[in-house]
C-alpha cells in the first residue's frame, strides 16, 4: 500500500505527504527514539505519540515510509515544515497506538 492511499482511509489523515508514493512494507511502534532508530526498518510505517523535531531525524535515519502520530497528536508547524523539506510523510490518527496497529494489520493484509 502507498502512504497516500493510507492517508485517504477513514481514521487516518495526511499532515504532509512529500513522498506519498512510498510503499508501506511493515509497521513499527515505539516512542524511545534511540530504540526506534535501531529497530525500525526501511519502508515501515512508524507509530508514535512523540512530536518533537527529533522524530523527523529518526524517521530520516531509519528511512521509514511515514510517521503516524497516534492519539490525536499533531506536530507543530515547524516540525511539519522540516518533514516536508526532508521528504518525511506525516499522518495523524485519533486511534491509540494499539488501535492504529490493529487497523493497519487489517488494511495491509
Amino acid at each position: 500500500m502507498k502512504v497516500k492511499e493510507l492517508a485517504q482511509i477513514s481514521d487516518f489523515g495526511a499532515i504532509t505527504l512529500p513522498e506519498g508514493d512510498r510503499d508501506i512494507e511493515g509497521v513499527y511502534i515505539g516512542d524511545l527514539l534511540s530504540w526506534v532508530m535501531g529497530r525500525a526498518r526501511a519502508d515501515d510505517a512508524w507509530i508514535t505519540i512523540m512530536s518533537n523535531v527529533n522524530v523527523i531525524a529518526v524517521a530520516s535515519l531509519s528511512d521509514v515510509s511515514c510517521v503516524i502520530f497516534a492519539e490525536g497528536v499533531m506536530p507543530e508547524d515547524s516540525i511539519v515544515e522540516t518533514a516536508t523539506k526532508k521528504g518525511i510523510n506525516l499522518i495523524s490518527t485519533s486511534l491509540s497506538a494499539y488501535g492504529t496497529a490493529v487497523r493497519l494489520s487489517e488494511i495491509l493484509k
